[in-house]
């Protein structure tokens, strides 16, 4: 039995139902036309109701393992998070069979097993219920992430896409696109509807010219125009793919595009560790390179944030050198 074949599986199988929430939240609460244009409500729902399916399942197979997760339960508890509270127990309670259908008090417990300050030793999970927001209310592209931490290293991670095509090369062929990866075993992809797992790897090319730049749909989580300088530099003339979530580091790690930046908006903001866990290690495995801007290794050991880091950089592992070189050029101009 392989390294992590237990909580491969457990992980596998968290991802996919808290995947089937979010779409049956959307499909509901969003393509329903039951909600105004700026109410965030059904990502609210879907959030809750995801982490608390995950949850659930890593506190059934490994009980003692903290959670580093993004939600906890206080705006459902007192009266005026009621509906709320029904509603996400109702849409969590629809994904489990009757023995595994939870009662409200099990499911704010389920909840807030996220609670975890993360560190430097033992295991913890990260876990992101839906990263994108914005592509989830308008039908784009979201994803449910979940890593395993193992004494401050990313060991697996798993990416769940539902509205990811599962062959880039047929956008309108069938989505929902899982990513599978586990430290010293490769990467891999496997539509939502089928067992069938299949290696990935980043594309192969030799020159930055030969690149494309897969980047936010949202400027304000990575300034664009610090990104056009930089394509600039390196030759890169191909129009930018961009999307939201970290379905980007699935998109590089297939070989869909091949340079993913997160470049710093702002002098205070801190990244989330939830946020680059998974997508870190499927980079890697699948042949690519990652660092923050400053060329340093993500440090997921000190808490729930990136706090000894700035920015991210995850590219192709031929060219990650060059792109590095060209990030810092652009941003020392603004210093």
């Amino acid at each position: 039995m392989s390294v992590l074949a237990a909580e491969r599986k457990v992980a596998i199988q968290a991802v996919l139902q808290a995947s089937k929430v979010c779409q049956s939240v959307f499909k509901n609460l969003v393509s329903g036309e039951t909600i105004t244009k700026n109410d965030k409500s059904p990502v609210t729902v879907a959030d809750f109701s995801a982490q608390a399916v995950v949850n659930t399942y890593l506190g059934e197979h490994f009980p003692e393992d903290p959670i580093v997760g993004e939600e906890d339960s206080k705006d459902l508890r007192d009266d005026a998070g009621k509906a709320l509270r029904e509603k996400v127990l109702e849409l969590t309670n629809g994904v489990f069979s009757e023995s595994e259908k939870l009662s409200e008090d099990k499911l704010l417990e389920a909840i807030d097993r996220g609670n975890y300050a993360g560190g430097a030793t033992g295991r913890h999970w990260a876990l992101d219920p839906i990263d994108g927001t914005k592509g989830f209310l308008r039908g784009g592209q979201y994803a449910v992430c979940l890593a395993l931490i193992v004494d401050g290293e990313v060991q697996l991670g798993v990416m769940g896409c539902p509205n990811l095509p599962v062959d880039a090369s047929k956008p309108d062929g069938p989505r929902g696109s899982l990513f599978i990866a586990v430290k010293g075993q490769g990467a891999f992809q496997r539509a939502f509807s089928d067992t069938n797992e299949t290696p990935i790897k980043f594309s192969d090319i030799n020159s930055t010219q030969q690149a494309t730049f897969c980047e936010s749909v949202e400027s304000g989580h990575s300034s664009h125009s610090d990104s056009a300088q930089i394509a600039q530099l390196l030759g890169i003339t191909r129009e930018p793919v961009r999307m939201d979530s970290q379905a980007k580091y699935c998109s590089i790690s297939r070989g869909d595009a091949d340079i993913y930046l997160r470049l710093p908006t702002s002098a205070t903001y801190v990244e989330k560790i939830w946020d680059h866990a998974s997508g870190s290690l499927l980079v890697t495995e699948a042949g690519g390179a990652i660092s923050d801007v400053n060329g340093n290794k993500l440090d997921f050991s000190v808490g729930r944030t990136l706090a000894k880091n700035k920015g991210v950089i995850a590219s192709n592992a031929s060219i990650h050198e060059q792109v590095l070189k060209a990030v810092q050029t652009v941003l020392s101009k603004k210093q």
